[in-house]
Formats: C-alpha cells, structure tokens, sequence
C-alpha cells in the first residue's frame, strides 16, 4: 500500500517547565511514522535550509521517502506545555505553501497542514486524483501569522467529500459550510475524554482507554492516520475501536514498538455507542 502524507515538516521546540527540547514534528511527520508500520510512505513537504538533514536522514533509514519544496526558511513552533493535554503554541517561522499535487497514484493521501500552507486549489486538485483523500482539520484554522497561534473562521466547503476528516471538538466551529454528512467520516476528537465520530452524518461516542501521558504531541495525528489505514479494510467500528488502541499506545510509550496483538487486545476495552445510545459491537 502506497500512502502519500502533505504537510509542512516542522521544527519543533517543547518547553515543559525550565526544560527546552528541539526535535522534528508536524502533522506529516508522526502521520508517517504511524503508517510506515503497514506502507510505503512519501511525504511532500517545504523546508529551509534551517533544517536539520539528520532529521531528514533519519526518515529516510526508516524507509520514508521525503520530497522537499526548498524554502527560505522552515516551519518553526514552540510548544509550551503547562501539563500532559494543555499546551500553547507560537509560529516562530514559516516555509512556503504546498501548491505541487504529484502524479503519482496512492492508496492513501493524507492533507495534514500546520500553518495555513495547503491551499483550497491544492485541495481541489487532491480531490481529482486521490481515490481516499484524509485530511486533518488543524493547519487549515491556524491564522500563517507570527506569533501566538490563533484560529481563524473558515468556508470549509471546500473539504466536502473528503473520505476522513480529523477535527479536535474545539476546532468543529470553526469550519463554516460544512456539515457532518458532507464527508464520508468526520472524526471529532476531544484528548483523553469521550469523542465524537459521524459515519455519513450518524453519530456516534467513543471513550479512549485512559492513560497517563506526559505529552500528547502528535496524537490527533497518529489517530487520523492509523483510523485511516485501518478504514481501508475494515468496518468503521472496529476501525474506530484500533485506532484509539493504536494511539493511546503510543502516547503512552511515545514510540510504536508495540504489536498488533496488543493493539487488538486493547482495541477490546474501547467503547463506542450510537447517538442513541445503543451500544455497538
């Protein structure tokens, strides 16, 4: 299976307390590392010479194949984390949209911008090629300006269609002219409390397992994208069901070294009910 991830690559600087760290992020990225378990991944992305070819080398020894867009400078944030799900995020710089829709064909094509960088067009034109087009709601509300980030009002029409889209519930009003029904699945999630998931405008409440995480970067990001890959070939329940397996595993252990037996055990203890309120199995 070939999966195709679009998104800026970012720099990313976490303070927790007095503690500063700085090391690869974006959306594209914990998006790719998720699926390069089950595919073969490529991401197309824009970075400065500001970044770090490491970070690139070490996609690459992973098996993840990197088309670069050079820029003047890279995607750059700081995330301030004040405990394990709160944070608050600063655009320090920014690198050039992603206006390039390659030819090539791909199972999978995932649209996971941070700061404004995907077009509408860019969308449109997605939409014409890719057969399973998934797409994260986060970078397309982020206002590109430096500075404390802040969520912009958008016409969404232009997601409508859409096999998944991933949304944190606090982004869902943000997205004017689109509704539930509008995309095959809308996925609203909500950290470590109950979310909300649509299937052609039903919809339905999943409960996480709990952890104890000490930093949720990249969740919403590895949830779309196992979600996704596990959508491909199974029922939109027990896709749900793994995905949420998948991701709280990985929060816990910030790493995916853990089996898919595991997975499928602890995908049991997920639940998820219809609006109804009848649970489904």
């Amino acid at each position: 299976m070939k999966c195709l991830l679009v998104g800026h690559l970012t720099v990313d600087i976490i303070a927790k307390g007095s503690t500063n760290e700085r090391r690869i992020g974006g959306g594209a990225y914990y998006s790719a590392l998720a699926l390069a378990n089950f595919c073969e991944v490529e991401i197309l992305t824009s970075v400065g010479r500001d970044f770090p070819g490491e970070w690139l080398d070490g996609l690459r020894e992973r098996g993840i194949k990197v088309k670069a867009i050079p820029s003047e400078k890279s995607t750059t944030y700081e995330l301030r984390y004040s405990d394990g799900n709160t944070r608050t995020l600063r655009l320090l710089g920014r690198a050039e949209p992603i206006t390039e829709v390659p030819h090539n064909r791909y199972d999978i094509v995932i649209l996971n911008p941070v700061a404004n960088e995907i077009p509408p067009e860019t969308v449109e034109a997605f939409k014409e090629r890719a057969d399973f087009l998934v797409a994260d709601v986060q970078g397309f509300i982020r206002a590109p300006q430096i500075g404390e980030v802040k969520l912009i009002s958008i016409d969404a029409s232009f997601l409508k269609g859409i096999k998944v889209l991933h949304a944190d519930i606090s982004e869902i009003p943000y997205l004017k002219s689109l509704q539930p029904k509008d995309v095959e699945v809308l996925l609203a999630s909500n950290g470590p409390e109950p979310g909300r998931a649509y299937l052609r405008g039903e919809e339905y409440t999943y409960r996480p397992v709990e952890f104890d995480v000490e930093e949720s970067t990249g969740a919403g990001d590895v949830f779309l994208a196992s979600f996704s890959y596990f959508y491909k070939s199974c029922p939109f329940i027990q896709a749900l069901k793994r995905a949420n397996a998948f991701t709280g595993l990985f929060l816990e252990r910030r790493s995916f070294d853990f089996s898919m037996e595991e997975v499928g055990e602890l995908a049991r203890r997920v639940k998820v009910e219809k609006s109804e309120g009848v649970s489904q199995h």
